[in-house]
């Protein structure tokens, strides 16, 4: 072996080692050797040399050993490209025979020394020999009759004495990590984790600094300065007496100390403080140098200290944002790399309550993760007693097969909610993000029970109304019970974060905000304005689904208009207290969208109630609720179909917005309202409908002597309306693309129920990723290409957007930046995720590649 031979070296400051070609562990090892710290002697094996072992073609194991001298004892450690991806498991005190037993004995005490022996005895046999570790379960586990039992049984399971020749023993165990590393097993969890197919392995043989001796300070620990739950500035980990690599951690507790000095119990500032201040020093020194929050691996032998290794700090997200924060603050690293340091996704963890990851899960059914965040309450089955409950101050967990519109007030009551069909864009699921309320969707392993409100579990159990459960939306998970939660924490961390994201940002980032209590949450994460208002949801209040009714069942426009009358002031207040909270940035209005149906009951006994409110016969109210049926009511009587067969509806909600904007403009900055025409396939349609609208803005200019703006844009949902977006364009001031509904048409699938066979469809590659989480650049996304260069083409000044659930997913945001786009629009909770993932994308062309690992 030579010094700088790339293929097997010995780690100095100068050898050519890389994290691409020998991993990270001896990387990081080369940089500590580069820091000056004590590291023991370590000789590094790269990828290709792990690759030839483990296909048969063995180093010259003599010359490898030979920088260790005539009695090595050693460990071998994996070392791949990403410390995510794992690796075969370290195997330590290479090198013990009877020889070395007898020496040791001398140095460290017989009762030591025959521990170590008989410890990597029962290593070697089970981990490198693959035996059965029942041979050694009878075997006592300490003293000179486990270790001769050791021997004894070893050398009766292969025939053959434990091999005494250190070089036997170390080819034996690089042999052994080598092809652990190609099995079937350790292939597919790196593939989970995000790791090529082909990902190599490394692998570091390094001298044995002992933890273990006959008098001084002997022992071994980890530290880190840094709180891995919250990033807090506090020195964690543990240390042990005669112990060996991470003992200290895996020990319950008896005989591990503190590490800073601890009222709870010794610690080793007190046992040895000049130890212990080294560490701490050591482990400044990596902040500063390795520009990252390290956990070291050490050994002290006798007083002296011993780093092994080093690796980063682990963190939740909360402390992986404060860590970032704090580097940056304290001039180690930029604030662009800090931005870049934390996954978007991982903010999820600090917007909403989650469940403590340490807690024992009780996992009664598990479902599609459709809003994140947790919370535990008495299970309801109803909106109604969800309400109840509400009013009781008694959280609650809203069950049902699915959620539609009638269900929003139950949702609003809720903590969480949780449906037995849906998929990821289904009602639940978009009004969940909107509400930042926890759901679970498609639930499986679960069955619903309406009739008797229960819940019945695969293994009998059943939850009835009233029975306590968890929502984690995070994962998807339903738990029996009151799991423990961590509390939300958008602290002065985050708050910086998101100001340096905003700096960064180079595309807009609105909110889907319904009701004033969404566009609060907007403002409170600085959103630049509401993309989407769904007005249909402002109709479910009991107070105007009565009227609502009676317009559904007047026979005459001049009825209806009567019961719109009612309406009207309802729908002005509400956009007057939208307006006010937004403070003068934009409001995009779209106009009455679901189908007519969705405000009717389903049943005999809701029908009666309302032939009752209506003063009509049961038999009229069932004859036109039959008569509003749909086969397939997402594609029928809905959108701008009903603003053209219905203008009354239209014709109200324009005037309540153009109200709303003189009112919300006497105190405040000028309003500009957007109204957007939702579910436009032909150009006559947007015709029509300016046509009224510009009419109701002139009647309203003319019955008050003000003057105001507007601008008019239409939902391109369906893919005719994408394909003749030039036609479209000079009729509309904006085209926001509503990729919910674009997605389902261009698929011919069903949002809700595409959850049932979804996961094995991306399982065996017929898609790559579900269309309705991901965008679909290369369908979907082309239709989204056309109708933007469509519509520019026809009129320049064009804006463009996107409003559906997609706006909050890092990709599609790359996507809009790259065909164009003005803004994406998303649930509120999503704003930060959004606007974080935007600055990355800004970002990371500029950085080099050792500044890109997110947390």
């Amino acid at each position: 072996m030579q010094q700088d031979d790339p293929i097997i070296t010995l780690v100095t400051e100068t050898a050519p080692i890389k994290t691409e070609t020998h991993g990270g562990r001896a990387k990081c090892l080369q940089r500590l050797v580069r820091l000056s710290l004590p590291v023991p002697l370590t000789v590094a094996l790269s990828f290709r040399a792990v690759h030839d072992i483990a296909e048969g073609r063995m180093p010259d194991i003599r010359a490898l050993l030979k920088p260790f001298g005539a009695h090595p004892l050693l460990c071998v450690r994996p070392s791949s490209e990403d410390p995510d991806w794992g690796g075969p498991s370290a195997v330590l005190n290479i090198g013990m025979n009877d020889a070395m037993h007898a020496a040791l004995s001398e140095r460290i005490g017989i009762e030591a020394a025959t521990r170590l022996y008989g410890r990597f005895v029962r290593t070697y046999a089970i981990h490198v020999e693959r035996l059965d570790p029942d041979v050694f379960d009878d075997l006592p586990m300490s003293g000179p009759a486990a270790l001769e039992g050791a021997l004894a049984a070893y050398q009766d399971e292969t025939d053959e004495p434990f091999p005494q020749d250190a070089a036997v023993q170390l080819a034996a165990v690089l042999k052994s990590m080598a092809r652990a590393w190609r099995g079937t097993t350790a292939r597919l969890l790196r593939q989970a984790k995000g790791a090529p197919a082909d990902a190599g392995l490394g692998l570091v043989v390094q001298e044995m600094a002992l933890g273990l001796g006959k008098g001084g300070v002997c022992g071994s620990g980890v530290i880190q300065l840094v709180s891995s739950g919250t990033g807090r500035l506090r020195i964690t980990g543990r240390y042990m007496n005669q112990s060996q690599g991470r003992e200290a951690l895996q020990d319950s507790g008896e005989g591990a100390l503190y590490l800073a000095r601890d009222a709870r119990g010794p610690s080793l500032q007190d046992l040895a403080p000049e130890a212990f201040e080294q560490l701490v020093e050591y482990c400044g020194l990596m902040r500063f140098r390795l520009r990252e929050e390290m956990q070291a691996e050490f050994t002290i032998e006798n007083g002296q200290v011993h780093v092994l290794d080093a690796l980063r700090a682990q963190r939740s997200s909360r402390a992986a944002v404060r860590i970032a924060v704090a580097l940056a603050e304290d001039g180690v690293i930029p604030r662009d790399e800090a931005l870049c340091r934390v996954d978007p996704r991982a903010l999820n963890e600090m917007l909403h309550r989650q469940v403590d990851p340490m807690a024992p899960r009780d996992v009664i059914g598990k479902g599609i993760a459709a809003s994140p965040g947790a919370a535990s309450g008495k299970l309801v089955f109803s909106a109604l007693a969800a309400q109840a409950c509400h009013a009781r101050d008694e959280p609650c967990i809203l069950a049902r097969r699915e959620t539609g519109p009638e269900d929003i007030r139950g949702m609003h009551a809720a903590v969480a909610v949780i449906t037995e069909r849906g998929g990821i864009t289904s009602h639940a699921a978009v009004i969940g993000r909107g509400l930042g309320l926890p759901c679970a969707v498609g639930v499986t392993g679960l069955i619903f029970d309406m009739k008797e409100q229960l819940l019945r579990t695969r293994d009998g159990r059943v939850f009835r109304a009233g029975d306590i459960v968890t929502v984690d939306g995070t994962n998807g998970d339903i738990l029996a019970g009151e799991a423990p939660l961590h509390e939300a924490a958008q602290d002065d961390a985050f708050q910086a974060m998101m100001t340096w994201a905003e700096e960064y940002c180079d595309i807009g980032i609105r909110a889907n905000a319904d009701t004033p209590a969404d566009a609060e949450v907007a403002r409170r994460f600085n959103a630049q304005g509401i993309g989407l208002c769904r007005t249909e949801h402002m109709f479910f209040d009991p107070g105007r689904l009565t009227v609502m009714r009676e317009m559904i069942f007047a026979r005459e426009g001049a009825d209806r208009a009567a019961a719109l009358e009612r309406l009207l002031p309802m729908q002005r207040a509400d956009f007057i207290k939208l307006f006010n909270i937004m403070q003068g940035r934009p409001v995009c209005i779209r106009l009455f969208d679901p189908p007519l149906h969705e405000f009717l009951p389903a049943d005999r006994a809701g029908m009666r109630e309302l032939a009752e409110a209506l003063s009509m016969p049961l038999s009229d109210v069932t004859r036109r609720v039959e008569a509003l049926s749909e086969y397939n009511p997402m594609l029928g009587m809905r959108g701008v179909r009903l603003g053209i067969t219905m203008p009354e509806i239209y014709d109200m909600q324009a005037r309540a917005i153009f109200e709303a904007t003189l009112e919300a403009s006497r105190n405040g900055a000028p309003v500009v309202p957007e109204i957007m025409i939702p579910l436009v396939s032909a150009k006559r349609e947007v015709e029509m409908v300016k046509k009224r609208i510009d009419a109701v803005a002139a009647a309203v200019k003319m019955e008050t002597g003000r003057d105001f703006t507007y601008r008019l844009g239409v939902m391109v949902e369906t893919p005719r309306a994408a394909l003749r977006a030039g036609e479209i364009a000079p009729h509309a001031a904006f085209l926001s693309f509503g990729t919910n509904d674009l997605t389902q048409m261009t698929y011919g699938l069903s949002r809700d129920d595409a959850g049932k066979f979804m996961s094995e469809y991306v399982k065996q590659g017929v898609y790559r990723e579900d269309p309705f989480h991901t965008l679909d650049t290369e369908g979907v996304g082309e239709l989204l290409m056309i109708g933007a260069e469509r519509g520019r083409a026809a009129r320049p000044d064009l804006t463009l957007s996107i409003c559906g659930e997609h706006g909050g997913n890092a990709e599609s945001i790359a996507f809009c930046r790259d065909v164009g786009f003005d803004y994406v629009s998303c649930s509120p909770f999503r704003v930060p995720v959004a606007r974080l993932a935007a600055a990355q994308l800004r970002i990371r062309p500029t950085l080099p590649p050792r500044a890109l690992k997110t947390s």
